[in-house]
């Protein structure tokens, strides 16, 4: 699998593009959107069109869609149906726009779109429209989802099988994860063996607080999750999670995680220092890896700052591909890895709050 060339940084003042040049060196290629908070960006490889999901604040939430991540293009973003309600009564209205997701190879312009407060939203005309994904929005659960520390629940992970297309997984925070086998029509809870310290019933099935899911790009039934409360691996596809935190080292809350596209058995993970108090560990930055499926990890620093440091890294702000990995941070530090994250080297310092990073191909 050959790694990507461009890698995207969806930050809180703008798009900001580097890419790979002729000699291997990252350098700053463009940023588009100056001054717009952009939270995900995205390319999708099936149609080659770029993707950015923007929050305009006062004027809500917008997409953007390019040709050549130069020009874009205006679109309407998800809505709800008119006379929509949330739970409580109160109107369902696009808050924030938290996940997105291309369909698969066969679904050429297939795109997903995962909001606050918590709706899937599918477009199967690259973006034109989109229609609220029913199955999942009218789910029996849906009375017990909650904002896990924001105002209403969201969903911020989408993982589309590659061999399926029909098979897709979806986290919320908070309620936990579900996958559907039918394309969104029906949907089942897969939380069992998460523990959810602040709830009455730790074990519940609904309630739950995935950061972040992740898998193995090579062997999809190998899931991993950064959840609010520790992190977890599934061998089966979600049916059941072991908890492999580290239970004396850094390795155990943070938001986000990536997972190997090739080894079932390696993650990488941006640790913090707990939920109450969300700084790097010890004022010092550091990746942990694990190389045999969470029985062990490493936590690696060379090349990143070891003092003073408040630096944590967000759900989506963290990837991989092949042995290069990419982290931002919420104090505008962009760091890049060549060797598996056991060393470090500065892109940036210098830049806005960071939501995302993405490798893509252009």
């Amino acid at each position: 699998m050959s790694e990507k060339n461009t890698l995207l940084v969806g930050s809180r003042k703008g798009l900001i593009v580097y890419k790979k040049n002729a000699s291997g060196k990252w350098r700053h290629d463009s940023t588009e959107f100056l001054g717009f908070p952009v939270t995900i960006a995205a390319v999708d490889e099936n149609t080659g069109y770029w993707w950015a999901m923007l929050d305009h604040g006062h004027w809500g939430c917008k997409i953007h869609r390019s040709k050549d991540g130069k020009e874009w293009e205006e679109l309407e973003a998800p809505k709800y149906p008119e006379g929509e309600e949330l739970k409580d009564g109160s109107p369902a209205a696009t808050k924030y726009l938290w996940a997105f997701a291309t369909g698969g190879k066969g679904q050429p312009g297939t795109i997903y779109v995962g909001t606050e407060p918590g709706g899937l939203f599918k477009s199967s005309n690259n973006g034109d429209s989109f229609e609220l994904v029913r199955g999942l929005w009218d789910h029996p659960s849906r009375i017990e989802w909650f904002g896990g520390g924001r105002d209403n629940a969201g969903i911020h992970s989408i993982l589309v099988d590659p061999a399926d297309s029909n098979h897709i997984y979806v986290a919320v925070s908070c309620a936990g994860t579900f996958e559907t086998l039918d394309g969104g029509e029906s949907w089942k809870s897969v939380n069992k063996g998460l523990y959810a310290e602040f709830l009455p019933d730790p074990t519940a099935d609904i309630g739950q607080d995935p950061h972040l899911v992740d898998w193995c790009a090579g062997n999809p039934k190998v899931m991993w999750q950064q959840n609010h409360c520790g992190i977890y691996r599934s061998v089966n596809g979600g049916e059941f999670w072991d908890k492999i935190s580290e239970e004396n080292g850094p390795a155990h809350f943070g938001f986000a995680i990536a997972a190997s596209e090739t080894d079932p058995n390696v993650a990488w993970v941006v640790p913090g220092d707990s939920d109450q108090m969300r700084v790097a560990v010890d004022s010092a930055l550091c990746v942990c890896r694990t190389d045999d499926g969470g029985k062990t990890w490493k936590a690696f620093r060379e090349g990143l700052p070891q003092e003073n440091v408040f630096d944590i890294t967000y759900r989506h702000a963290l990837d991989v591909t092949g042995s290069t990995l990419a982290f931002g941070t919420t104090t505008g530090n962009l760091y890049l890895s060549e060797n598996d994250g056991e060393s470090w080297a500065t892109l940036s310092n210098n830049l806005p709050m960071v939501h995302s990073v993405e490798f893509c191909n252009t």
